[in-house]
């Protein structure tokens, strides 16, 4: 189901919503937040003017993510979408993250009360979470303006996390290397080569989550400095012709996303200051690529935060850059993920669910 555009002023506005019609708009446009793998780990629970945020644990990748600190991002990004939601609405969130400690899989509850006119920036924002996608390949040999990158740094810092643009030559080809090690080392691993493999589907295919054959290029693109992306295809075929239209692939704008503390409300933090930086860059007309593969594995992350993450401890590895994209993603319909209060998901059934795709 794609976002809806927030109803106009008028008896026909977001005045006149119901607070059911809220929830099922703000979870229809949250739904289109970024999560590692498509994965899309999370569900809602709506009562009255309250919508609950939960981490769906029967979709964390186990071998890939076993703390679920990727997950925690993906819930931190869906988070900030429906927050933002509402601000497309004129409402204000007011939210409070991990409101239980007996209960870490409830990330947030969200609540509107109070209202606001929305802002253009807002506006600008909201209109980018259907566009957005997440690049895999090089980007054009167009530069970012230092207007733009400072942007994308202060997005960062709003929700709690930094953002360091790796300048410098010999460190942006250090970090590729250390990329591309953590790509080649998952490779070998059977176990995680068979988890990256239920997330990918074949073309044709009517499942809703995952990795569609649509948003992925056939062939890797070697960027220069070489960050290679996830073997989605795996030697079969399928994907999208080049992204780029240049000889000349570009790794784009080079950055590493940190967090002062290394919690779930950091992860949590990390996750939507994604977001944010994602739709900011949107409204300039640049794309983003993402790598986790080293953050995956100990040992490379350790080195990535003690030798080029300035001590802070480092979340995603992220390439800005300009491409025209072709890609397209899937996601669940709202009715999958939203729950009254009293019928919320449970048991393996509910675990297991992503498989009947």
């Amino acid at each position: 189901m794609d976002v809806l555009p927030p109803p106009g002023p008028g008896p026909d506005g977001p005045d006149s919503l119901t607070a059911d019609e809220v929830a099922r708009f703000v979870v229809a446009t949250a739904v289109w937040a970024p999560s590692v793998h498509n994965t899309q780990p999370w569900w809602f629970a709506a009562d009255g003017q309250q919508v609950s945020l939960h981490a769906d644990a029967g979709r964390r990748l186990t071998m890939a993510d076993p703390e679920g600190r990727e997950m925690m991002i993906s819930c931190g990004a869906a988070l900030f979408t429906a927050r933002l939601a509402l601000r497309a609405l004129g409402h204000v969130p007011e939210t409070i993250v991990l409101p239980d400690p007996g209960h870490p899989s409830l990330v947030a509850r969200i609540s509107w009360s109070r209202r606001a006119a929305v802002t253009g920036y807002e506006q600008r924002l909201f209109s980018q979470v259907l566009r957005r996608r997440t690049h895999r390949g090089g980007f054009d040999p167009v530069p970012l303006s230092a207007n733009l990158l400072g942007a994308l740094r202060d997005s960062a810092a709003r929700d709690g996390a930094a953002l360091h643009i790796i300048a410098d030559a010999g460190r942006r080809a250090a970090l590729a290397a250390v990329v591309e090690t953590a790509e080649r080392s998952l490779r070998l691993d059977s176990a995680r080569v068979a988890e990256l493999a239920s997330w990918v589907s074949p073309p044709g295919s009517a499942r809703r989550d995952g990795v569609p054959p649509s948003s992925y290029p056939a062939r890797a693109e070697r960027t220069y400095p070489a960050f290679p992306g996830r073997d989605f295809a795996h030697g079969r075929g399928w994907g999208l012709p080049p992204f780029s239209a240049h000889p000349a692939s570009q790794a784009g704008v080079v950055g590493l996303l940190t967090t002062a503390d290394d919690r779930p409300v950091d992860w949590l933090n990390a996750g939507q200051a994604l977001q944010r930086m994602l739709l900011t860059a949107g409204t300039c007309g640049v794309a983003a690529a993402l790598h986790s593969q080293p953050l995956e594995l100990p040992w490379l992350r350790e080195f990535i935060r003690t030798q080029l993450g300035d001590g802070g401890y480092p979340q995603l590895v992220l390439r800005f850059g300009a491409v025209i994209q072709a890609s397209v993603s899937v996601r669940r319909p709202p009715a999958d993920v939203l729950f009254a209060v009293g019928s919320e998901p449970s048991g393996p059934e509910h675990a297991l669910s992503h498989r009947r795709g």
